[in-house]
């Protein structure tokens, strides 16, 4: 089978896939990801529990045009592999090498330099207002874990969000990991949700009616 991966070397060129070729895109991403970072080191399980996220966020939004706000960065390889970055993948956290982190020195599809927990919200909240003054209107995204959403940071930053009422997207990746155990009413209050019969009688509705409309093409 054709590798997808292959002729792969910008965003642009992703969406030239058909939906049905994104599984087999995500096995692809996966693949290479393994293979380096068996070799270089680096952060494995959080790059791989967000390869759909990451191939869905560049396959739906006109990046780098809208701004993507990775949380920690952690998980961004996948980003760094779709992003024009995949040929020197290998140098992944090597001297003179690509970071272990979203830079925007490295890339324009770097949207915002991190490597601290909890940045992201506030950070995109501040790109989002930038926007609105200079008359832009692309979209901006913050992607943030639900360890991160705990701290004070991103509290302030939904807090300011809410005052100011500006036109931004976070995602909220509740993979339920985080170095140490989440903390604080939120993470009760999600943790209730999330095993919830209404929640699970509901996601699992969705599901079977998302399977049941007919693929396009």
């Amino acid at each position: 089978m054709e590798r997808l991966l292959e002729g792969i070397n910008n965003p642009d060129e992703l969406r030239l896939l058909k939906p049905e070729q994104l599984s087999q895109l995500a096995e692809e991403l996966r693949e290479e990801i393994i293979t380096t970072v068996s070799k270089t080191g680096g952060h494995l399980a959080s790059s791989l529990g967000v390869v759909e996220l990451t191939v869905a966020l560049h396959y739906v939004f006109n990046t780098p045009q809208d701004k993507i706000v990775w949380d920690v960065g952690h998980q961004s390889y996948a980003h760094k592999i779709l992003t024009g970055r995949r040929k020197r993948f290998h140098t992944l956290r090597q001297h003179k090498g690509i970071s272990g982190f979203p830079r925007r020195e490295e890339s324009i599809y770097d949207a915002f330099n991190v490597g601290h927990s909890s940045t992201s919200i506030s950070a995109a909240l501040g790109i989002a207002e930038a926007r609105c003054l200079k008359g832009e209107t692309h979209k901006v995204i913050a992607v943030i874990g639900d360890g991160s959403l705990m701290a004070g940071l991103a509290w302030e930053g939904l807090n300011q969000a809410g005052h100011i009422k500006k036109d931004f997207i976070v995602i909220l990746n509740d993979n339920e990991m985080s170095i140490s155990p989440n903390v604080g009413a939120l993470s009760a209050y999600l943790s209730r949700i999330i095993t919830g019969q209404f929640y699970n009688r509901f996601k699992t509705e969705m599901v079977n009616f998302v399977n049941t409309i007919p693929s396009i093409g």
